[in-house]
């Protein structure tokens, strides 16, 4: 379903399960597609009564696209996008689940759109809250891979650029938390749907991220709010995941052993979805094993 955001601006939206169920809304992470919000996972949630709503977001997919470098939006828009696909399939309240990226977008929901919330996960993401204090950057692997990308692949070529969003992908998995069957096949989607591969993978790093709302984290005090976070995580070290649970009164924080900067690995998704999903899970804090 296309969702006509402004007269210039179209996102590509999709629902899943009963139109009466609890709606659970992804956002993903920077440069991902609809498509990296796994549809075994999403079936879980749907199994377990829930609305489930993914979307692209603006330079990935089906959605509008600028010129590789040149993005026509700051990260506010992005932002202001969750509302819209909300707006667009009549949903008042949802739990919002965000993923890098995406859990800076969660977090803001929650902050100025309070109303519009019904719980928080926040994945593999660090708090929007600068007063939460200093915490470590990037592992030098991590760095190192920033720092000599190499060339651009022919995006052209389907079978290279399968390949080169399967390889950017690995470098930020947990080290035993790579599934390649798994990743190859989504990519094959996110290739046969996306209007601008370059753009996809270019411009949500360089965009400028706007201006922002409240960032006042104990204001989110009230809301059910799950941390998940990798031990293993080489752009957001644990620390941050911690530092963000600790900083929401209330927050649960599952962490996950040896998963990295990723979507949780397909072991783990039952227990997450309980997690999520059961209020019996509110009790206590669990750690399981990746």
């Amino acid at each position: 379903m296309l969702i006509d955001v402004d007269e210039d601006v179209q996102l590509d939206a999709e629902v899943l399960g009963d139109a009466d169920a609890p709606a659970v809304l992804l956002i993903a992470g920077t440069g991902w597609s609809r498509d990296w919000w796994d549809d075994d996972l999403c079936a879980r949630l749907v199994a377990r009564g829930r609305r489930v709503i993914r979307y692209d977001h603006r330079d990935t997919g089906g959605s509008t696209s600028w010129p590789a470098g040149a993005p026509g939006y700051t990260g506010r828009e992005l932002f202001t996008d969750a509302v819209a696909v909300l707006d667009a399939f009549g949903v008042d309240r949802a739990h919002i689940v965000g993923l890098s990226l995406g859990g800076g977008i969660a977090q803001e929901l929650g902050l100025e759109h309070r109303d519009r919330v019904s719980a928080l996960t926040l994945v593999a993401t660090t708090a929007i809250g600068p007063t939460v204090g200093e915490l470590p950057g990037a592992t030098p692997e991590m760095r190192a891979v920033f720092a000599d990308r190499g060339p651009d692949p022919d995006w052209s070529d389907p079978a290279a650029a399968v390949t080169a969003l399967v390889e950017g992908e690995r470098p930020f998995a947990g080290p035993d938390a790579f599934d390649e069957e798994r990743m190859r096949a989504i990519a094959e989607r996110v290739v046969a749907r996306s209007r601008d591969l370059a753009a996809s993978t270019t411009n949500h790093v360089v965009m400028d991220l706007g201006p922002t709302g409240p960032t006042a984290m104990e204001e989110l005090a009230g809301l059910p709010v799950l941390v998940v976070h990798g031990t293993a995580d080489p752009l957001f070290p644990v620390a941050h995941g911690r530092a963000l649970a600790a900083a929401i009164p209330g927050a649960r924080l599952l962490e996950i052993e040896g998963m990295g900067h990723q979507l949780p690995p397909e072991p783990v998704w039952d227990r997450l979805v309980t997690a999520m999903l059961d209020d019996r899970e509110s009790r206590r804090t669990p750690r399981w094993p990746g």
